[in-house]
């Protein structure tokens, strides 16, 4: 979501299923531990040669190399036969419980509009990757959106890219393709635009002074206080914007980087990232595990919140010591917008790293990701997916990271508090002879 430009969420460091997380710009996200779940549900797992695996990069005389660009060209993966999970199965409702092919497309358009933009001009002026310019990333898309409206099945889709298009992978965390993905959401809270004996626990809009603070800024423990309600005594002051019962909620929504609001007189607006002050995230998460308050081995955001709720005075000393703070502005009805100002597209839209990946660009992803069943338990499932890079985080940071936007609500914070897991990443350019 809109993080410093766009909100971005901050890392809970261990995980959002650790303890949440995107930063829309800056504060943007959960989940930085692995957990190690496996894939089951509708599809069938793939033989073990089709796998995950099967998309690293290829082994090369350069993968050693202190040189290795981020992004590699590289040819198609070939399906094994039978292979669902190689398609993207949601547009068409394949083995899906939803069609989504107008999501995919509204987010392209939005992409599309983006990289027609002064901004994008800018931001690929000096891009570093050979092959991936600002007009290739533009005539791709547009032509990918062509062969979109015309294919029936993303089997067809599938054919028609690789024909077409050429891979550009991320070299990953490992140089071999190895892309650590997590999720992120837009949660929905109840606020009040006054204080009250019930609502108590504010956010604040962005100091107009800020930028002639002294540094090292004020820390979280000085700004609001252990208990997060002593904003009135500080630079804060006069600066609270909403008020919500729960202190926590307050707090994931700068993880987060933005919020729809259900307010208490009826009324419903939206908030995202303003601004931040200058010191990096500090994983909630991560310090409940090493003071052996909750295991780090299968650590989850359900986990971690389960254990606030049944120690809710912890909240005291456990957030103060993320000493980041991130501001927020009321949108007005604006959904979550990503780093390059546009919306975000549930299951459709990601952030990276953008001082390293193109922004606006079409990308396709492969890894283990959930979804609830028809009893409301989440299933995790290998599946590609299409999507645009729309977004980035203050936790995702290098070739190895990649946070995937999951929508808005209850549902949508459940698939997120469990999104963990190694991938695949790769952008879509039409080949030199197509453009």
């Amino acid at each position: 979501m809109n993080k410093t430009p766009a909100a971005k969420r901050l890392p809970l460091d261990i995980a959002r299923p650790l303890l949440w997380g995107i930063a829309l710009s800056i504060p943007i996200f959960m989940l930085v531990y692995f957990v190690n779940l496996q894939p089951f549900g509708r599809l069938a797992l793939s033989p073990a040669q089709c796998q995950l695996k099967k998309w690293n990069l290829p082994q090369t005389t350069n993968n050693t190399s202190q040189r290795m660009p981020v992004l590699v060209p590289r040819s198609s993966v070939t399906c094994c036969e039978k292979d669902a999970s190689c398609f993207d199965n949601q547009l068409w409702g394949e083995n899906e419980p939803i069609a989504d092919q107008k999501a995919l497309l509204t987010s392209i358009d939005r992409s599309l509009q983006y990289l027609q933009s002064s901004s994008a001009a800018s931001a690929y002026k000096d891009y570093p990757v050979e092959g991936i310019t600002r007009s290739s990333v533009l005539l791709s898309l547009q032509r990918f959106r062509q062969i979109l409206l015309t294919s029936k099945s993303a089997k067809q889709l599938n054919t028609a890219v690789n024909k077409e298009f050429m891979l550009y992978q991320s070299i990953g965390s490992d140089k071999k393709g190895g892309v650590l993905f997590t999720s992120y959401y837009e949660p929905i809270y109840e606020a009040s635009r006054t204080p009250t004996a019930e609502f108590r626990y504010p956010i604040y809009r962005i100091p107009p002074d800020l930028d002639s603070w002294q540094r090292p800024h004020p820390t979280r423990l000085q700004l609001e206080g252990a208990d997060g309600l002593q904003a009135e005594k500080n630079k804060l002051r006069g600066l609270q914007i909403f008020w919500f019962r729960d202190r926590m909620e307050p707090y994931m929504m700068q993880i987060q980087g933005s919020a729809r609001l259900q307010l208490t007189d009826g009324t419903q607006t939206h908030v995202g990232y303003a601004g931040n002050t200058a010191y990096n995230y500090k994983s909630i998460g991560r310090e409940l595990a090493n003071d052996g308050k909750v295991p780090l081995e299968g650590m989850t955001m359900p986990k971690i919140l389960g254990y606030f709720h049944k120690y809710p005075q912890q909240l005291n000393v456990y957030i103060p010591r993320d000493s980041s703070f991130v501001f927020f502005k009321e949108n007005y009805g604006v959904p979550a917008t990503g780093s390059i100002s546009v919306p975000l597209t549930a299951d459709r839209s990601i952030a990276t790293d953008k001082s390293l990946m193109p922004p606006g660009a079409l990308a396709l992803i492969r890894a283990h990701l959930p979804f609830p069943n028809s009893t409301g338990k989440m299933e995790h499932r290998v599946v590609s997916r299409y999507v645009l890079d729309q977004d980035t985080g203050g936790a995702i940071k290098g070739a190895g990271r990649v946070d995937y936007f999951v929508g808005a609500g209850k549902i949508a914070g459940d698939r997120a508090g469990v999104t963990v897991g190694q991938g695949q990443l790769f952008y879509l350019l039409l080949k030199p002879k197509s453009i």
